[in-house]
């Protein structure tokens, strides 16, 4: 072997980090968090079990307070409910929010226009709308996604926004150079290079959406996590099903930010990443 083919070779493996082995990589992803998990819940039990308390559940009474909820149908239809709106509302949130944050990244003159506006109501908490969305729409589904509508568009929007603005300047000379239309330019040479930072944004707002989608079915609607969570309180002090529904919401927001990160790591999309 020369010593040019060793520099190659060695320069090679300096460009980036060498996948871990399957053993590591193993223990780094699931190993790990797991053992984590594990030690919280045994100092959980051994902190009940010392503190001799009534009112804060066990792990195991918090287990059997889900198989309860199993049972009874109400786990999986208040689950169905909670997605069903965040779907909604985060949906819609994605089809306006998208297409406005893109034309007001490329106009200028738009976003003169009506960036102050977003401006002024993004720092707003959605959960300040939820008396002015019981006044529009009552005690219904259509509130709660109001809701969830407003936690998520804006985050899209400014996302969008930035990432078009954002555009290397030598990746549009290209595609003009090339005589790209328009349309052309912003599917094959815009949208690909801004969609990082938009899908940053889209993890960012579908967080924010569930964060908020809990806190509206405390109020704003009869079923859903939240309400679990509040009724479970007020229906007999069932910290329980209080604990059980929290812990849910965590592993169901847990699980949605896990989908996004791995479309985040899609080769189609990951060379924005790499823009200089």
């Amino acid at each position: 072997m020369t010593d040019g083919n060793r520099k190659s070779e060695i320069g090679n493996r300096d460009e980036g980090a060498p996948p871990l082995p399957v053993g590591p990589k193993l223990v780094e992803s699931i190993l790990l968090p797991v053992g984590t998990a594990a030690v919280l819940i045994a100092f959980w039990h051994a902190a009940v079990r010392l503190s001799h308390t009534d009112v804060f559940p066990s792990p195991l009474s918090v287990l059997r307070g889900v198989g309860e909820l199993a049972r009874k149908g109400v786990l999986a239809r208040y689950i169905a409910d909670s997605l069903l709106r965040v779907g909604a509302g985060y949906s819609l949130a994605l089809v306006l929010g998208i297409p406005l944050g893109i034309a007001l990244g490329w106009y200028s003159t738009a976003a003169r226009a009506v960036n102050p506006v977003i401006q002024l109501l993004r720092p707003i908490s959605p959960l300040a709308w939820i008396p002015v969305a019981i006044v529009l729409f009552g005690v219904t589904n259509v509130a709660a996604i109001f809701l969830i509508f407003l936690a998520s568009f804006f985050t899209i929007v400014v996302a969008a926004m930035n990432g078009v603005r954002n555009v290397p300047g030598m990746y549009l000379a290209a595609g003009r150079n090339f005589g790209l239309s328009v349309p052309a330019l912003f599917s094959r040479v815009i949208f690909p290079a801004a969609l990082p930072r938009v899908l940053t944004g889209l993890r960012v707002a579908l967080g924010v959406a569930w964060l908020v989608v809990v806190a509206a079915e405390m109020i704003a609607v009869n079923s859903g996590l939240g309400y679990l969570v509040i009724d479970s309180r007020n229906a007999g002090k069932r910290y329980d099903l209080v604990i059980a529904a929290m812990l849910l919401i965590g592993l169901i927001g847990l699980v949605l930010n896990t989908l996004v990160r791995q479309v985040e790591r899609l080769r189609a999309v990951r060379w924005g990443f790499n823009a200089p």
